[in-house]
This record gives C-alpha cells, sequence and structure tokens, in this order.
C-alpha cells in the first residue's frame, strides 16, 4: 500500500511541476546590410524587444517574483529577403543578450556555417539562466557575424527564439 501512495504522491508532483513549465517565444527582424567587407566581425543590433513578460507570467499562472529559471531552448535564422537569398554568405554568428543593468550574455552561435544554400539555421544555445534578463520589461540582441562572401544586397532575417520558463503557481 505505501508503494502505491508513494507513486501517487510522486505522479501528483509531477503533474503539478508540469503546471509551472512554459514557453515564451520571440521573434525579431534584424537586417545584415550589403557591404564590401569579408573575414570581418560586423555587429547588428536589435532594437529594444518588449518582452511581456508579466503578461505572459499571469497568463500563466505566476509572477515575476515566483520565476525559478528560464533557458533559452532553440534560436533559428530565417531569411526572408532576398528571396532567392541563403546564408552562403556566413562564416559564422555569434548572438548576445544585454538588457538594463545586467551583463550582456553570449545566448546562442553556430561556427564554420556551410555554404548548402540554406534559407535557415539553428543555432547551437547556451544553457545560462536568462531570468534576470526576461524579467525585465524590455531586452536587446546583438549579433556579431563574420561573412566570407560579398554580399550585395540586404538580407532581412527572422530571429526566432524560444525560453523555458520554470516557475511557481500562485498560492502554491
Amino acid at each position: 500500500m505505501i508503494p502505491f501512495m508513494l507513486l501517487s504522491f510522486l505522479s501528483s508532483c509531477d503533474q503539478l511541476d508540469e503546471l509551472t513549465h512554459f514557453n515564451m517565444d520571440f521573434e525579431q527582424e534584424v537586417v545584415i546590410e550589403s557591404s564590401v567587407i569579408v573575414d570581418l566581425p560586423y555587429n547588428v543590433i536589435t532594437p529594444e524587444i518588449n518582452s511581456n513578460s508579466e503578461s505572459s507570467f499571469e497568463n500563466n499562472n505566476t509572477h515575476k517574483d515566483l520565476i525559478e529559471d528560464i533557458r533559452l531552448t532553440s534560436m533559428v535564422l530565417e531569411i526572408k529577403s532576398p528571396s532567392n537569398g541563403s546564408f552562403n554568405f556566413l562564416n559564422s554568428i555569434e548572438i548576445f543578450l544585454s538588457a538594463d543593468d545586467e551583463d550582456e550574455v553570449r545566448i546562442a552561435w553556430k561556427e564554420n556555417i556551410p555554404a548548402n544554400g540554406s534559407m535557415l539555421i539553428e543555432l547551437d544555445v547556451s544553457n545560462d539562466d536568462l531570468k534576470s534578463f526576461l524579467k525585465k520589461d524590455t531586452f536587446s540582441l546583438r549579433l556579431e557575424t563574420v561573412t566570407d562572401e560579398l554580399i550585395t544586397s540586404d538580407h532581412h532575417i527572422d530571429v526566432k527564439s524560444s525560453f523555458f520558463v520554470d516557475a511557481k503557481i500562485l498560492g502554491i
């Protein structure tokens, strides 16, 4: 009888724990401008991104003071234009996250990007706890790119990121 009660208790804890997990997704467009610079780092800084964290937390029955952990789970880059564009020009990329009163941190990267005509790149992501950034009202991304080909037209790129949030539920 005791093993059954223990199993029921653990199962209830797992179900309750799942209620405290959710994702926050963001999408931001950046432009890598045409240039004659090759093999040198080039920085692109996004405008401030509204985190809408308070409403996301509220929609998930929690509050920013109850957030235990926020981690980036995926970051994908997708070329929107030019329509025939690809990431062939890109040798490497690093993406940094910044927010008020926080030191900038590298959150995603890709080295030795193959010239295979792809319009989509999935980046490697850090395992850092980013709650201090995502609990802010706004944050910014900085992309540091190194190109290995001349690009003759601006490339508009969607940066899609997903953050896993682990929080406590209000009142529990």
